[in-house]
């Protein structure tokens, strides 16, 4: 009896009322162009058959597949799923970005027949990082792919070593032969491959040309998370992610699984190389051979807004979602090594970018300012940011440009015109923010 039959008739009544009420829920709310409904049906069918998640997922033919982590879920989601896509399979994905319960159960709902048979090889689900524990039990994931954990809307989450406590002690109950699959160069999730019972695969770098020239003020992580003494680094790529080692206890850097040297990108930003190699070691546990994988991360375009390229009234628009330390710092750094001189930053504090928007004084924008050029400002807390790349003027000579515009529409409009149609204007958006710039710029809605 296969899995589908094994469902009580109870429970398959119950799901295919929940999927007929989702489904009729998407085609109004997508009829009516309200958004692209990634939330909202699940969350209506989830009331109906709180089991929903458990159901539809033990229907994946070959199982979950899991992508956690602060930065990198829906580019490193996108990568997988296109590899598995291009090798022929049948992929569930929750492609929106929708991460919370009811945006994964609205992924699998819209994969299921109008019954409720969800016939699919996998389903691959980026899962924001503060729900991991209450999903992994329903979703019994084949694979779990760990990217990095960084400082973000502390005022949910807080900090990074609770996280990674609350994933161990889940995570150690799954299945034996569960697959794991941490980053090598994050401290603490390189300890919670360690420790785990499950077949752990590591990802990470080992290029020591691309080490930054000194830790970065936004580091959230130098302290060993085995004894708490200072870990001794080699060097870092990003944040805290780098060689380390403790001098106290022993601890050191797990060891990649795939040499990072002979694999290549084609997205920019190194932090991009880490997501490729995630994706990568994923597919080869999955028996994808190289040659798909390859041609796949050659020809790959990337996800809305994780450094997106469009072309507007002729000129080339690149959107770098920058929704924390970390994930700005890296974009600032994609922004100063290019030859471009005009930037827009626009800073919300919604729900979905965290309220508290403190981060941005961790963030390394005096080598934003340091290049001159023009600095557009907008956003909800567009004054905030402006006061922020203020003070990171070193002199009153400054060859800064900074242009304050509260309304997005002009301020788009006001960094298109000072961009010159041989260069790239660069967008820099919280996560809101990054929504509401797609909507203006191409005309519809994402969520």
């Amino acid at each position: 009896m296969d899995v589908a039959n094994k469902i009580k008739v109870i429970d398959r009544l119950r799901l295919g009322f929940a999927v007929l009420v989702a489904k009729s829920v998407t085609f109004l709310v997508r009829s009516l162009r309200l958004g692209a409904a990634s939330v909202l049906p699940g969350s209506i069918a989830r009331r109906i058959e709180p089991r929903l998640l458990q159901l539809l997922s033990q229907q994946v033919q070959n199982g979950v597949i899991i992508i956690a982590g602060t930065n990198g879920k829906t580019t490193t989601a996108l990568l997988l799923c296109t590899i598995l896509e291009n090798k022929g399979y049948r992929v569930c994905h929750n492609s929106t970005g929708a991460n919370l319960e009811n945006g994964l159960m609205t992924a699998l709902l819209d994969s299921t027949n109008l019954v409720g048979t969800l016939d699919v090889d996998y389903a691959i689900l980026e899962v924001d990082e503060n729900i991991v524990p209450r999903v992994l039990k329903p979703l019994q994931p084949r694979i779990i792919l760990c990217l990095n954990l960084f400082r973000d809307q502390l005022d949910r989450y807080g900090e990074v070593d609770t996280i990674s406590k609350r994933w161990t002690k889940v995570i150690s109950t799954l299945p034996r032969e569960t697959v794991v699959i941490p980053n090598a160069d994050d401290p603490t999730l390189s300890l919670l491959g360690q420790q785990l019972p499950q077949k752990v695969l590591f990802f990470g770098l080992n290029e020591p040309e691309h080490y930054l020239e000194a830790i970065p003020h936004a580091v959230d992580s130098i302290y060993c998370p085995q004894c708490g003494h200072s870990l001794d680094y080699q060097g870092v790529y990003l944040s805290h992610l780098g060689d380390f080692t403790c001098p106290s206890c022993g601890f050191t850097k797990s060891q990649p699984t795939l040499a990072s040297r002979e694999w290549s990108q084609i997205l920019v930003g190194l932090y991009n190389k880490y997501n490729t190699l995630a994706a990568t070691t994923a597919a080869i546990e999955l028996g994808v051979d190289e040659t798909t994988i390859r041609d796949t991360i050659n020809n790959f375009q990337a996800a809305f807004g994780r450094a997106e390229d469009l072309v507007i009234d002729g000129k080339r628009v690149r959107i770098l979602l920058s929704k924390n330390p970390v994930g700005t710092n890296e974009t600032i750094r994609v922004v100063t090594q290019s030859t471009d001189k005009t930037t827009l930053l626009v800073l919300n504090d919604r729900t979905p970018d965290g309220t508290d928007v403190s981060w941005i004084w961790d963030v390394d924008t005096e080598k934003l300012v340091e290049r001159g050029g023009t600095l557009v400002v907008s956003g909800d807390r567009v004054y905030d940011m402006a006061l922020r790349l203020r003070y990171s003027e070193k002199s009153a000579q400054s060859n800064l440009n900074l242009i304050v515009e509260a309304d997005l529409r002009q301020a788009i409009a006001t960094a298109l015109e000072h961009t010159p149609a041989t260069e790239t204007l660069h967008i820099l958006p919280t996560y809101s923010a990054m929504l509401e710039v797609r909507e203006v710029l191409t005309g519809r809605k994402i969520l």
